[in-house]
């Protein structure tokens, strides 16, 4: 028996469960103050330090991800939750752009009560315990201390499903909360059908600032038990026995409540259907993806789900990196959303008031193109380039149905956030890694509208339709201080916009060559040169100028808040010329006054990781013949930007941007170009990563040989067996498969991808 009990001890190991992507998620990170170096010295705004990541349970790109709610508002840079927060209020199927500083729209708040019936959040918010969170990409629980509820919740893509177990016997209630700032929401409770149902209008910021968006959050919120004493709130007054309560409009708060006498720890379980449709489109999707209670299965269900898609890359190394780049990996999977019905219904974009069937696709919408272009929609096109064509062809209807391809489009509408034109980029990088389940056709057709063609309506213009200021480039190749762009915004950014306008016209360049436009290919390729027009020769920076040619007089490179540069610095912006590298190495000196120049930015302290035009900066030497800087450079960015605790994320995750950076720098590569198919390589954090593209059954893998913390210098290279000196790999490298073996060092080896032909090749035409 003893010899048993030994064997069996020494096997036990063997049983023991590995390890799933899911389990390393946390998605608490970016959920509280950044702390890390750069989010303190460059934040513009108090958001900048916030991170702005409520953690959100759900399938990847949900329509409707579940949280605790300790903000009981919608208001535009205010998340739903905040680690800091001492009190949890609700639990909101939200639709909040994961870590920006927007708004949420169309949500809904569940809330359960324990004896009074309170209603305002201060009122009804429960202390809770950190240490009592359970929280992961599929699955919630937490003990609401104040009134001993055991909250848990999972959810689908369109639906969730919430468990309460009441520790106190007698009156409980569960609360439902359209979260209408505006007031505008509607309730109504069918108790023959144990239902609640409701809506909560979405609105409009940045153009008609608190005009209706056109379409409403709906919800079909169903109970596992009969609703016999019940009723509803208007303006935190309760009327007991009342079905029914509509928003007039004056920013009172509306719900409705029911309310059991229970034993204690009885559960009542809550299940909810959302829609942007229609109350019967959430009844469906309700009926389709919850079809009963069971929260076990769906929690297995979307941990399943979740598993599939992080999957899509296998890390190898310590524990912390892991959860770090898995974290990062479900970050970057949570926007743009699904928008679209089980059945694919959804609202028309903007002004059309239609209800579209989307066919044979997802119609995706909440598309953050300012940051996202970068990184994250590069990460579709890698790992799933099945999705990342339902993303583009959802970009093609929004540019249907609304007349101009989208620039930044949010809520289902066009707005006037943010700057350049980068539908144009994300677009071209998928058609250029070969996403091709999309109409390419119409979307040049749109893309070629906003490059070339002036909107001359001061109201569509205003809401974001068509490029601002493109009359002024189209006639000095350059957008001078003397345009005002418009009159709402504070700052012009007359030099950014430049720069952006630069890079997408190369994109549409590109996407022009491979369709067989070769006169706009050469018009677009010559106006990727415009960067030029604003790098003043006698600083080296880019620089405010008026129509005349003159120079802005009063010049700092390093300032931050001046009005022709957006969130970043002149010297920053420098360096976004992604289409021409070389080229701008050459006007500012030659390699070696590139690479001092870039030097300037890190040594000093001038390098903000926090906002985006810095993401590619750190890639950067290794077009210059040192990428054993870009090596030493990306893997400090990775251990002082990031890490993980609450504060862990380096400033705003604006739409998995950040974390779709840390992504691609952990596993050692990065597309500092896209709308071409290359890869820079920098340093890998981890041990190795296999990388599976969705395109194939092939895998490539990036093993670092002797990786440490020390040992961040790749000393050699071999791809496929054979000696390889090149600083880059190509996107086609990647989909064949193949490995990569880097062997790392503690000191730089200068000679390794130091040849000009390692760089990545120029990708503008001479």
């Amino acid at each position: 028996m003893r010899k048993i009990l030994f064997l069996f001890l020494l096997a036990g190991p063997l049983f023991a469960q590995t390890k799933q992507p899911v389990d390393y998620v946390n998605p608490l990170i970016g959920s509280a103050p950044s702390q890390t170096p750069t989010a303190k010295r460059h934040s513009e705004a108090g958001s900048e330090l916030k991170g702005q990541i409520a953690p959100a349970i759900g399938r990847p790109h949900a329509m409707t991800t579940w949280t605790p709610q300790t903000q009981a508002t919608e208001t535009k840079c205010i998340a739903p939750y905040y680690y800091n927060d001492p009190k949890i209020n609700g639990f909101r199927g939200t639709h909040w752009l994961n870590g920006s500083c927007v708004q949420d729209y169309g949500s809904v708040t569940i809330m359960p009560v324990s004896g009074k019936l309170a209603l305002r959040p201060a009122e009804r918010g429960s202390h809770f315990d950190h240490k009592t969170e359970t929280v992961t990409p599929a699955y919630y629980d937490v003990r609401l201390t104040d009134s001993n509820i055991w909250a848990e919740l999972s959810a689908h893509t369109r639906a969730g499903l919430l468990q309460f177990t009441f520790g106190k016997g007698g009156d409980n209630a569960i609360l439902v909360e359209p979260n209408s700032d505006e007031g505008e929401g509607y309730v109504e409770i069918h108790p023959e059908r144990n239902e609640i149902v409701g809506y909560n209008p979405a609105h409009r910021i940045y153009q008609g600032a608190g005009q209706s968006a056109g379409f409403s959050g709906h919800f079909v919120v169903q109970f596992d038990r009969p609703l016999t004493t019940f009723g509803t709130w208007t303006n935190y007054e309760p009327s007991a026995g009342s079905k029914q309560a509509k928003g007039a409009g004056r920013k009172e708060s509306i719900g409705a409540y029911v309310r059991w006498n229970l034993k204690p720890g009885e559960v009542v379980r809550v299940r909810v259907g959302t829609s942007f449709v229609s109350e019967d489109g959430a009844r469906k999707n309700l009926q389709t993806e919850l079809p009963d209670w069971n929260l076990a299965r769906v929690r297995q269900q979307t941990e399943a789900a979740w598993n599939g898609e992080l999957g899509r890359m296998q890390a190898t190394g310590r524990d912390t990196d892991k959860t770090m780049f898995y974290t990062a990996l479900y970050h970057a999977n949570l926007t743009p959303r699904i928008f679209s019905d089980s059945d694919g219904a959804y609202p028309g974009f903007a002004d059309d008031t239609a209800i579209h069937k989307a066919s044979g696709f997802d119609y995706y919408c909440d598309f953050s193109l300012w940051d996202t272009f970068r990184a994250c929609q590069p990460l579709q096109n890698l790992l799933n380039p099945k999705r990342s064509g339902d993303m583009m062809q959802s970009l093609v209807k929004k540019a249907e149905q609304g007349g101009w391809m989208p620039i930044f489009p949010c809520w289902n509408s066009y707005t006037a956030a943010m700057i350049g034109d980068h539908a144009q980029s994300a677009i071209a990088d998928a058609y250029s890694k070969g996403v091709r389940n999309f109409d390419v056709k119409a979307a040049y057709k749109y893309l070629r509208k906003n490059a070339f063609d002036v909107n001359s309506d001061p109201k569509s213009y205003e809401a974001g339709k068509g490029r601002r200021a493109l009359a002024s480039y189209l006639q000095y190749q350059y957008i001078p201080l003397e345009d005002s762009v418009w009159q709402a915004f504070h700052k012009r950014e007359q030099v950014s916009r430049t720069l952006e306008y630069a890079y997408d016209d190369f994109c549409l360049g590109q996407l022009a060559k491979a369709l067989g436009q070769t006169s706009d290919a050469t018009t677009l390729n010559q106006r990727a040169r415009n960067y030029r027009n604003v790098l003043d020769p006698a600083t080296g920076y880019v620089r405010g100028r008026y129509a005349d040619g003159q120079w802005i007089a009063k010049f700092d490179p390093f300032a931050l808040r001046v009005s022709f540069i957006t969130e970043g610095s002149p010297a920053q912006y420098t360096f976004f010329v992604p289409q021409d590298v070389q080229g701008i190495a050459k006007l500012v000196g030659g390699r070696e006054r590139f690479v001092a120049k870039l030097d300037t930015l890190f040594n000093d302290g001038r390098y903000w990781h926090g906002n985006e035009p810095n993401n590619q900066i750190s890639y950067l030497y290794a077009f210059a013949g040192a990428p054993y800087k870009t090596q030493a450079r990306v893997r400090q960015l990775v251990q002082d930007e990031y890490d993980t605790s609450p504060g862990g994320l380096s400033g705003n995750e604006d739409g998995g941007q950040m974390s779709a950076w840390l992504v691609f720098s952990m596993a050692g590569l990065y597309p500092v170009c896209p709308g071409t198919p290359y890869y820079v390589l920098g340093s890998p954090t981890l041990d190795a990563v296999t990388i599976r593209p969705g395109a194939g059954n092939a895998s490539f893998t990036i093993k670092a040989l002797a990786n440490s913390p020390q040992n961040v210098y790749i000393q050699s290279a071999t791809l496929n067996g054979k000696s390889f000196s090149r600083t880059y790999l190509t996107h086609n490298e990647l989909v064949k498969g193949g490995e990569l073996i880097l062997q790392m060092g503690p000191l730089p080896n200068k000679n390794w991808g130091n040849r000009p032909e390692d760089a990545m090749p120029s990708v503008l035409p001479e």
